[in-house]
């Protein structure tokens, strides 16, 4: 790979390599309105539900009925892999289909209504979930001890790994990456519907969490070998219908951190390195059939995202630095960034407490959920980006509530010493997009991303950046979805005070239409609003 004029930048966490050319991309140029101020046309402002959040003090809970009944559309897609379907399952299985959710993940499935658990399934017996409404999370427990594949815990053991068994082999290995990835097609048996011959597996979705692609300089063709045919494999077993993709590698990960630079990256190499034979690969069963393809051919989405760490939900610090942490400007830009890399669709993984990381102030644990803004805005803005779908994702299952505080202070604001609210405002802000303007996600829309034209000086000029621009100048964050006559906007002032009032003027002068409007901010609030456009 050419790395001329670019910077070679290791990972954090070793998490792999990417490149990074060495300048920013170019600001866009303010363009001045010629002639007066067209005539605005007001925004419909989205309802917001009226309900009381669980207090503070009571842990281990959320009411799930803070909203009513709504679907996601049928082009998008939420896993659940949260917390806390236990507490609403048994007076209603089918309630967290009506609260946004499309996607239950696996381990948080109703033995033996929606998945088998024991053992095979009596004969007739069929799951009460769709395909498109199965998803299961693979992580290298998977690979590592059935299988013993060491190299799902080490990437750097990636020239050990068999393939499959070379051809002619007296004994049958069962510790072979083609073993591991085939064996998957049993999912089928869970659920009751495997084929008569030749099972696939028949889960909705499939996520990858191996987390193992940090390796040493030399070892990147083998790992690259290993996750290209791994891909493939699964692929051949699983239904049509499966879709399949990875937490990581991905085109670009950021960490949250929102930087200029990132706009101008190139793929990251475990996303697009071609697999190639090696002096050994052959002996060990890599087949010719994957050489020149990637680990990004086979896969049918991308998952760039990220965990927030507690300084994004800070909001007596500084924000609109370059390298400074922001929630929104990293929910955005992660978006922005790999958009452009790649053109698989998008499943972003959103967690809405903080991530553990020692390095940084209050994050050492998960104790600290997102303020309510911030988790309404993650379920309202990310969409904005025209993301395929999210992972909903928690590091607890079954929430047992009001349990006193644990006398160990290393499990206290854990698990169900945690207070949940935190959920009960991103179904609202799901609530508001999806039970509201849903018909806009038929696939006919436009998203304009950081075309999003605003003014930010009455009208005088006008200027479309993107998530790093706003941040940096410390502007309100504006995003629009159009659709045919339809236009529909969300914008907020991140980090604003509560008596802060920001001003900002949006318009659309594209494809016939010549909209206009003002926008009143308060606080931080998260405002949405939809209007029918003129022609011009």
């Amino acid at each position: 790979m050419k790395i001329a004029a670019s910077v070679l930048v290791a990972s954090l966490a070793g998490f792999g390599f990417w490149f990074v050319r060495s300048s920013a991309p170019p600001v866009p140029e303010a363009v001045a309105l010629q002639g007066p101020l067209p005539a605005l046309t007001p925004l419909a402002p989205t309802p917001r539900a009226r309900f009381t959040p669980t207090p503070s003090t009571r842990k281990g809970y959320y009411n799930i009925d803070v909203v009513g009944d709504f679907t996601l559309p049928a082009t998008k897609t939420i896993t659940f892999a949260g917390a806390g379907r236990n507490l609403h399952v048994n007076q209603d299985r089918t309630k967290l289909f009506r609260r946004g959710f499309s996607a239950i993940e696996q381990g948080l499935m109703v033995p033996n209504v929606e998945i088998w658990k024991d053992g095979v399934p009596p004969q007739g017996w069929k799951s009460a979930l769709q395909l498109s409404q199965r998803s299961w999370i693979i992580y290298q427990d998977y690979f590592a001890n059935p299988f013993g594949l060491k190299w799902a815990r080490n990437g750097n053991l990636a020239r050990e790994v068999l393939f499959r068994n070379p051809p002619g082999a007296r004994t049958e290995n069962r510790n072979t990456l083609f073993q591991a990835s085939t064996e998957l097609q049993g999912g089928c048996v869970g659920f009751g519907d495997c084929p008569p011959t030749g099972w696939k597996s028949t889960y909705g979705t499939i996520f990858l969490d191996i987390e193992n692609e940090g390796v040493s300089s030399g070892n990147e063709q083998e790992h690259a070998n290993l996750y290209t045919f791994m891909a493939k494999t699964i692929k051949e077993n699983v239904s049509p219908q499966t879709k399949i993709g990875s937490i990581a590698p991905v085109p670009h990960n950021s960490f949250g951190n929102s930087k200029a630079s990132h706009y101008t990256v190139n793929p990251d190499w475990l996303w697009s390195m071609p697999a190639r034979q090696t002096s050994t690969s052959k002996q060990r069963g890599m087949p010719d059939d994957i050489v020149g393809k990637s680990f990004s051919d086979y896969v049918d989405f991308q998952m760039p995202g990220t965990y927030y760490l507690y300084p994004d939900f800070d909001y007596t610090i500084q924000h609109t630095g370059d390298g400074d942490r922001h929630w929104l400007a990293s929910l955005l830009a992660e978006q922005e960034v790999n958009l452009k890399l790649s053109p698989k669709k998008r499943i972003a993984w959103h967690w809405v407490f903080n991530t553990q990381n020692s390095e940084y102030n209050k994050s050492g644990k998960a104790e600290h959920p997102a303020p309510p803004a911030v988790a309404e805005g993650m379920a309202v803005f990310y969409w904005f980006t025209g993301a395929y779908g999210v992972l909903f994702w928690d590091d607890h299952n079954t929430l047992v509530p009001d349990q006193p505080t644990p006398a160990d202070p290393a499990l206290q604001g854990l698990a169900n010493d945690r207070n949940y609210t935190v959920y009960e405002h991103y179904i609202h802000g799901l609530w508001r997009l999806f039970r509201h303007h849903g018909d806009l996600f038929n696939g006919r829309e436009t998203y304009l991303n950081e075309a999003t034209e605003c003014s930010y000086d009455g009208g005088k000029t006008w200027v479309g950046y993107n998530a790093n621009q706003i941040k940096t100048r410390d502007l309100p964050f504006v995003r629009a979805i159009v659709n045919g006559d339809q236009i529909l906007i969300a914008a907020t002032k991140a980090y604003a005070r509560p008596d802060q009032v920001s001003q900002v003027m949006v318009r659309y002068v594209k494809n016939g239409y010549s909209f206009y409007t003002n926008l009143s901010l308060k606080g931080d609030s998260i405002y949405l609003g939809r209007a029918t456009m003129k022609r011009a």
